[in-house]
């Protein structure tokens, strides 16, 4: 495994980090995600494989997830050498002031998290989305109260925009709070967006980039067809991908990617995750398995180096897209 830096914290992380949205059983995308005793073989193996750097959220499998993590790291982990991130924002229960950035939601949140996860801090805490509803002061304010309570060690977002990052990081400079370490975005190489502002903006303030849906939703490891489905649960039942992925530039960059995959004898999954190395942000991608095989094949990629060649053949089979973003 390779380390690298969370952007300019002194967090040492694995390059891949284990994205935790297929471990536990609760009514999100219960057709696909995988119950506790099923999810644990995965935690021991990349514990084994060198991955030190795990993300979840307390909305995975309503906080299910996050108990599935709790246990891998008892059982198989030492909390020293893990690097733990989780995520508040979508509702925790029925109530008005159950959901969202604001103070008193968040003050919630974070204690649900805790004891779920049972750990007594998290390494990195992060809004999994904006909230137009809540003043952004507010927000921030909480989290700096969190950081300081040492509940919360570096903080962190997700899906914003560049200006709402931006507007984040003059208040909490003009107020002298603890600054976003992270952003969270949607990337990978049939969806590069946030190339045109978000990452730039991250790699000047000096914030480390997670990238979710690294694999596109499964795209790039060809579990999408052009009729629709796939052979996985959740390809069949996934119709997200087909709003974004599917143009033809897309499924030709997909054959470009398997005819690279097999000049080196590997699966194109394996090179659509090389294909972070290549990138001058030094994006961490977020990997999602539900099969033992899919994680082999994911530590496997951190050692697999694209040529120039290789990588200048992905870089222009690229075609830009209409930004995606999730109800902004």
């Amino acid at each position: 495994m390779d380390y690298t830096k969370l952007g300019t914290t002194g967090l040492t992380v694995s390059r891949i980090c284990l994205g935790c949205m297929s471990f536990g059983k609760g009514q999100f995308h219960s057709g696909w995600t995988l119950d506790e005793e099923q999810s644990l073989p995965f935690f021991q193996r990349a514990f084994e494989g060198g991955v030190n750097f795990i993300d979840t959220s307390d909305g995975y499998a309503e906080g299910q997830s996050e108990i599935v993590v709790g246990k891998a790291i008892k059982e198989f982990g030492r909390r020293e050498d893990l690097v733990i991130a989780t995520k508040f924002f979508a509702p925790t229960g029925p109530g008005r002031n159950e959901w969202g950035a604001s103070r008193k939601h968040i003050m919630q949140a974070v204690e649900g998290s805790l004891k779920r996860l049972g750990t007594d801090y998290i390494d990195l805490y992060q809004q999994h989305a904006w909230d137009g509803t809540t003043p952004l002061d507010e927000t921030l304010r909480a989290f700096e109260d969190l950081v300081r309570s040492g509940k919360v060690l570096h903080i962190g977002a997700s899906n914003y925009k560049a200006w709402q990052l931006a507007k984040a990081l003059q208040i909490q400079a003009l107020n002298g709070w603890t600054r976003y370490s992270t952003m969270q975005v949607q990337y990978n190489l049939v969806y590069r967006e946030e190339e045109r502002e978000m990452i730039p903006l991250c790699q000047d303030q000096g914030l480390g980039v997670l990238a979710w849906s690294a694999l596109a939703r499964g795209f790039l490891a060809g579990n999408r067809k052009r009729e629709g489905g796939g052979e996985t649960a959740r390809a069949q039942a996934d119709k997200t991908a087909e709003q974004i992925y599917f143009r033809e530039e897309d499924f030709a960059l997909q054959a470009l990617l398997a005819e690279i995959a097999e000049t080196h004898g590997v699966s194109p999954m394996q090179i659509a995750l090389a294909w972070f190395a290549t990138r001058p942000s030094g994006v961490i991608p977020i990997i999602g398995v539900t099969k033992m095989a899919q994680l082999e094949e994911s530590l496997a990629a951190v050692a697999i180096r694209l040529t120039d060649a290789e990588r200048d053949l992905l870089d222009a089979a690229y075609a830009t897209r209409p930004v995606f973003t999730f109800g902004q």
